[in-house]
């Protein structure tokens, strides 16, 4: 039945945010609560979730780039971990691996996805939009399933080989782990930051780190501090520049 929920919880996501136009309900820190919460562990979900959107955070699908998929690794990596008792860096141990074989898995599904090119082509040139939404849904549904399966056999019959193999794992490996759990997040976040830090915003995260390290600013302040920076450079500067560049044609006029 554990397996049953978790698979069930996994497909209906995908189905949702395909469906959905993007809402990114299929990123660990909405996956892994739901999947805690399903198995009866919701605190453990919602730690676990955040390690690993911290983790995954740069994982995203953009064009043909097939990233590691954070659904599966998600969903497997908080169940094996709350059903065999660990916590989020055993979490984050197992999602690592079992991302990256999920991915293999749905670009084969994307390959069994490409034959259906040559019937939708068919539809549209007969103009049946019935035929086209069916070739959509049907390619979702197809996809649904892959996940439903593999989720469900997972931890249907690899429970009891999981718990055994962290069972076996030796406490200095495990510490290891651990900080290597520490470091992940921060990994994630230099991934994510490598392609937006240029000279224009270098001076934000000078402040940020300033902020935090020398004046001991909490999270949320600093959170709050730089949605108002970001808002007045967003909205408010450019009607500035926009009425100043009015200003400036009436003085030539």
């Amino acid at each position: 039945m554990e397996a049953f929920i978790v698979a069930l919880i996994v497909a209906l996501l995908w189905f949702l945010e395909k469906i959905g136009g993007t809402p990114m309900v299929i990123r660990p820190i909405v996956v892994s609560p739901l999947v805690g919460l399903a198995l009866g562990n919701l605190p453990s979900g919602l730690l676990i979730g955040a390690t690993l959107e911290l983790a995954f955070m740069g994982a995203i699908q953009i064009g043909a780039a097939v990233p590691p998929d954070v659904l599966v690794g998600a969903g497997l990596g908080t169940a094996f971990a709350i059903m065999n008792g660990s916590g989020a860096d055993v979490a984050l141990t197992l999602a690592l691996p079992i991302a990256i074989v999920a991915q293999s898995l749905k670009v084969i599904v994307f390959i069994i996805r490409s034959w259906f090119m040559d019937f939708a082509m068919k539809q549209a040139e007969n103009v049946n939009y019935a035929g086209l939404h069916l070739v959509n849904i049907g390619g979702l549904l197809l996809q649904c399933a892959m996940y439903f399966v593999v989720v469900y056999m997972a931890i249907a019959l690899g429970s009891s080989a999981v718990e055994g193999l962290i069972a076996g794992i030796p406490e200095t490996v495990m510490n290891g782990l651990k900080v290597a759990a520490g470091l992940l997040p921060a990994v994630g976040f230099a991934l994510l930051l490598q392609p937006m830090l240029t000279g224009k915003n270098m001076i934000y995260f000078v402040l940020g780190f300033a902020l935090i390290a020398y004046m001991k600013l909490p999270i949320l302040g600093l959170t709050i501090i730089a949605a108002v920076i970001a808002f007045i450079v967003c909205f408010e500067k450019p009607k500035e520049v926009m009425v100043k560049a009015e200003e400036e044609d009436l003085f030539d006029e």
